[in-house]
């Protein structure tokens, strides 16, 4: 008999025995994080009896066993909460799996497996193992491959709900039994719209910035502006934006890897390595927004003709050993806007009518395409610059709309 969920349970992502391996080695790296911090009271630098250079040195280096610590604690929680994760599987009768069996049937499928499960948000997940049939009835037209993206088609209209094939998933069905992974279409479409001018003097602009799209429904958007122009801050924000996502795919918390790259830059000693960052991410299941500032300029959020700016006071990447990111919460709703800023962008307004007016600027805007939008901002900047580039200037602008308004099928 095939497998099927009879009812409704919790399931483990990983069997009982990883599990208990994981959660070993996230004790383990707890431990490990307490022996770093296990140490005597730093002396202040008037009871201190060596040179200067020697204080200088014992606090560079307490610092960094801080830094180790935190990094172990970070180790420790990634491989508890993985240890700890759990699925919602929903009920399945046989009669369903039956049905369903039947139909793929039809279209060249065998299926063997097919669980159906439930993420802590409510978005739905379908797992299927199966493989194309030697001789078939193809359904979905007179090719020669299955494609998995119009398989997800297909189990959208048999289960009425809008699927989408994962992330990583392969083109097309293979003869061998493989497992496929489908996802529910998040709530909100974005579309994205950029516009960048170089500063005069330079080739390459310093700013840098990455639209990461997660399995999990998420899209992070990344800013970075390195410190001064050219080629070495464009080196510095790119590996700022690459760190940024390397550390968010292996699953670090947002605060967690921010910490580790400015620690990294900080230890460096070399205070021209600076880099602000600007991170946006945005749940697209829900439409709640997280913003993380690191000495980056404002943000802005246009909802109709209302405009919410987010600011924040805090210094760029690799100036002190620890640091405390500012972080500001949203939720976005159908037909919002998000609008991104590097600092250039702000100095060439200070140079005409000022900031303060941007976001009545933006208020009034009337583009729908996120992308004129952004050209529009950048044009405003540069005639109240009187057309001097200063500094480089990167303006980001997201469009967000969900998938049964209008809007959506105006931009499909």
């Amino acid at each position: 008999m095939k497998n099927y969920v009879k009812d409704t349970n919790q399931v483990a992502v990983i069997p009982e025995y990883g599990r208990q391996r994981l959660l070993g080695y996230a004790e383990s790296f707890r431990d490990l994080a307490d022996l770093f911090e296990e140490e005597e009271p730093e002396e202040t630098a008037a009871a201190w009896t060596g040179s200067r250079q020697d204080y200088l040195w014992q606090r560079r280096l307490r610092e960094n066993r801080g830094l180790l610590a935190e990094h172990l604690k970070e180790m420790s929680h990634i491989m508890a909460e993985v240890a700890k994760r759990t699925y919602t599987c929903r009920s399945m009768s046989e009669r369903k799996y039956r049905q369903m069996s039947k139909l793929l049937k039809e279209s060249g499928i065998v299926l063997k497996d097919f669980f159906e499960l439930e993420h802590e948000d409510g978005h739905r997940e379908i797992s299927l193992t199966m493989r194309a049939a030697s001789e078939r009835r193809a359904r979905f037209c007179e090719q020669e491959s299955i494609f998995v993206g119009d398989v997800a088609d297909f189990l959208s209209a048999a289960l009425n709900v809008r699927l989408q094939a994962a992330k990583n998933a392969p083109l097309c069905l293979t003869p061998e039994w493989n497992t496929y992974y489908f996802l529910e279409e998040p709530k909100f479409r974005l579309l994205t719209g950029t516009a960048k001018a170089v500063r005069e003097t330079e080739t390459v602009s310093g700013d840098n910035y990455s639209f990461y799209e997660g399995e999990d429904g998420r899209m992070t958007v990344i800013l970075s502006d390195g410190m001064g122009s050219g080629e070495k801050a464009c080196r510095d924000s790119e590996r700022v934006i690459e760190l940024t996502e390397r550390l968010l795919e292996a699953g670090f918390r947002k605060e967690a890897a921010i910490q580790m790259i400015n620690g990294a830059l900080a230890s460096s000693g070399q205070e021209e390595n600076m880099s602000t960052l600007d991170v946006c991410d945005i749940n697209l299941y829900t439409g709640e927004c997280e913003f993380i500032k690191v000495g980056a300029a404002c943000t802005y959020i246009k909802r109709g003709r209302l405009v919410d700016r987010l600011s924040a006071q805090s210094f760029p990447l690799g100036v002190f050993g620890q640091l405390e990111p500012e972080v500001m919460y949203r939720t976005l709703e159908n037909g919002d806007y998000v609008v991104m800023l590097s600092d250039g962008v702000l100095d060439a307004l200070a140079q005409g009518i000022g900031e303060d007016v941007l976001p009545e600027i933006i208020g009034r805007m009337d583009e729908s395409s996120p992308n004129e939008m952004a050209g529009r901002i950048l044009t405003y900047a540069l005639t109240q610059s009187k057309g001097q580039i200063r500094d480089d200037m990167t303006v980001l602008v997201l469009g967000a709309w969900e998938r049964d308004g209008a809007e959506d099928e105006t931009y499909l």
